[in-house]
């Protein structure tokens, strides 16, 4: 296991995240030509800009709302700040006429309404947003009652909950996880530093990290035991910085960024979005 391989590039990263944070110089944040040129996301989910946005504007202020998950379910699926913005708050309660003149007024005037961070696809041409409000977010908002976490909930059982609905597969459900697990009854849940689910990124982060081909694949329970293998591993690291050892899904999230890294270093591939700095 490449522990010291993904440790060093964990190590890199936040040091750009927090130089930038102190104000330092620009050109001392890193002298990594890749980290230089490429975005890649902070080692900690909490501090990626549109996280940040979401926890003081949505989560902070609706954190005794138990249906705050279905606001993160569009929040993901958005994932692009102005569009939130637009909003004007949570869509809580959901008023999906709203939601889709909004998205579509921002179609119309040629500005982004989602975000480049999830491929989010749809079963028919024509409006991405009315297709959203109509197939996936309308029947979970009815669903509400089922669907919201109750006590005992770990984060595992409420991802299997989630995921069984249309439009929330393993991995959007993981997302939506990663933000509401700050707040309400889940915050207590038994697995909140284990859980994580995988993507393609992080599946290919974990086989380099393995010395696997690149494609072999993961069955999930196995998945997770080599991600908090590699937690337990990378945390004497992290204490020795000073810094708070990741939990499960910032385990998961380092596989993935990883891997943009390895692919970038070894001239297999480009990570798709270039570093910009006035982005933390």
């Amino acid at each position: 296991m490449r522990v010291r391989d993904i440790w060093e590039f964990a190590q890199k990263r936040h040091l750009v995240y927090l130089r930038r944070k102190a104000g330092v110089d620009p050109a001392e944040w890193t002298d990594d030509p890749i980290l230089q040129r490429y975005r890649f996301c902070n080692v900690y989910r909490e501090l990626d800009t549109v996280t940040e946005w979401l926890r003081i504007h949505w989560r902070e202020p609706n954190t005794g709302d138990p249906d705050l998950w279905f606001a993160f379910v569009v929040a993901r699926h958005m994932n692009n700040i102005p569009m939130l913005e637009a909003l004007g708050g949570a869509p809580l309660p959901w008023d999906p006429e709203y939601f889709v003149i909004t998205a579509e007024n921002r179609r119309l005037e040629k500005e982004k309404v989602f975000g480049a961070a999830y491929m989010i696809g749809t079963r028919h041409k024509g409006s991405k947003a009315v297709y959203l409000a109509n197939e996936v977010f309308t029947p979970l908002w009815r669903a509400r009652e089922l669907v919201r976490p109750q006590p005992g909930d770990t984060l595992t059982s409420w991802h299997m909950q989630l995921g069984l609905w249309y439009g929330l597969a393993s991995f959007m459900s993981a997302q939506v996880i990663a933000d509401i697990k700050h707040s309400g009854v889940l915050r207590q849940a038994t697995d909140w530093h284990t859980f994580c689910a995988s993507g393609p990124g992080s599946r290919r982060g974990l086989n380099r990290l393995m010395k696997r081909p690149l494609k072999a694949s993961w069955k999930e329970d196995e998945f997770r035991l080599r991600v908090s293998e590699l937690r337990l591993r990378l945390a004497p690291h992290f204490y020795e910085a000073g810094w708070a050892p990741p939990d499960g899904q910032d385990t998961q999230n380092i596989l993935c960024e990883f891997d943009k890294y390895e692919r970038a270093r070894k001239g297999e591939g480009r990570p798709k979005q270039l570093f910009k700095g006035n982005r933390l």
